[in-house]
């Protein structure tokens, strides 16, 4: 007698792995949680999927192949703002895995993935091309990285929001981030410059190099002896600076997070009432993220390697974080509620994020400001006092 799988059941697999690389990261989830999480047996998971790196895959492509499938048809802005919030919340994991962890895919599947999301940004600039003829071919591009970037930030919220009301503020947010006029933007650096140290001790020159290099290649990817040539010493000296590869992580994260938090927080408490201090908090991360590409990309992609007490503390930062700016904004726009706020903010945490380390568009010269105009319409507001 021939056994059926149950139908659907290749989808049923796929969700709960997104699910769950998405909430505790890629390395921390294992098959036999993911056939738990089915209710299947781990040997009839590998009867579908051969192991993660397929599982993973498998993962971003059911999302991507549904974001192209929109592009596709889509023939207004509008069209494109209704089918990039639409995958944002029906495949609210994709975010995470695109930005996180789809780089510990093999290296030919990263590069597939990689020309899957130009084609699908050269799609979208085509359609606000027609909309828009006054744009450049780069600034249109631009435009399209931020709305694809801004929508993912939904995927960093730890509370589910209501699909309908975020699926409708994500199209009033991608309809803002394509209506941006990038003309005349400026050159000049969008904040002060914070001058370089004088020769620093090997500790903090390891600390530096950690946070490039994890970022760059991936925790698991860095060798002690890589960690040390970066700095100019032997791979065993490392031991003399830090135990262990993992506490260097750890120091390195908390180090940058000081140092960003330093730079906002003290531009907010600086500025005279909330719009003024909305703008220059928004200016202060602008600069820092332009400075320090690695470590939000360390923070982004590595957290989820820290040791227990050390990720309760990152992740603590980040809420502390994160409701600061929720606060500030609710301030500038009462009439926006928390959920509202929050989906606003990590757009603006994502757009940011992306818009300094996403090549070819980081390369610009105007970028600082590019990304201010960005930032201030996801968050709604004009910029200085403003509500």
């Amino acid at each position: 007698m021939v056994v059926r799988r149950p139908p659907g059941r290749r989808a049923q697999i796929l969700a709960v792995a997104a699910d769950r690389f998405h909430r505790s990261g890629y390395h921390q989830v294992s098959m036999t949680e993911v056939a738990a999480g089915v209710g299947i047996t781990a040997p009839a998971l590998y009867r579908h999927f051969r192991g993660k790196p397929e599982l993973l895959d498998r993962a971003v492509r059911l999302g991507l192949e549904e974001l192209a499938e929109g592009l596709r048809a889509a023939r207004t802005t509008a069209e494109l703002a209704a089918v990039l919030a639409e995958v944002a919340v029906g495949h609210r994991p994709l975010g995470t895995l695109v930005q996180r962890d789809a780089r510990l895919l093999p290296p030919p599947r990263r590069a597939a993935l990689r020309r899957e999301l130009r084609t699908d940004v050269a799609l979208m600039a085509a359609v606000l091309r027609a909309d828009r003829p006054e744009l450049s071919s780069g600034d249109a591009e631009l435009l399209c990285w931020s709305a694809l970037s801004a929508c993912a930030g939904l995927s960093y919220q730890s509370a589910v929001p209501q699909p309908r009301r975020a699926e409708a503020l994500l199209r009033e947010l991608v309809a803002s981030v394509l209506a941006v006029s990038l003309d005349g933007t400026a050159v000049a650096p969008v904040a002060p410059t914070v001058p370089r140290p004088g020769p620093r001790a090997r500790r903090e020159e390891l600390l530096a190099a950690a946070v490039r290099l994890f970022h760059q290649r991936g925790f698991d990817n860095v060798s002690t002896d890589q960690l040390g040539a970066a700095v100019g010493i032997s791979g065993p000296s490392v031991y003399r600076h830090f135990d262990s590869k993992a506490q260097l992580l750890a120091a390195s994260l908390v180090r940058s997070r000081e140092r960003l938090w330093h730079e906002v927080d003290g531009a907010i408490r600086s500025a005279a009432g909330p719009g003024a201090a909305l703008e220059a908090g928004l200016g202060a991360y602008v600069g820092f993220a332009l400075r320090n590409g690695d470590y939000l990309g360390a923070m982004l992609s590595e957290t989820e390697r820290l040791a227990p007490p050390d990720r309760r503390a990152a992740v603590d930062f980040r809420r502390d974080f994160l409701r600061t700016w929720v606060d500030l904004l609710r301030q500038v726009r009462p009439e926006f509620d928390a959920a509202g706020a929050r989906i606003r903010v990590h757009a603006l945490f994502a757009l940011v994020n992306d818009g300094v380390r996403n090549r070819p568009c980081s390369a610009r010269p105007d970028l600082g400001d590019c990304l201010l105009r960005l930032g201030r319409a996801v968050l709604g507001t004009c910029g200085g006092e403003t509500g």
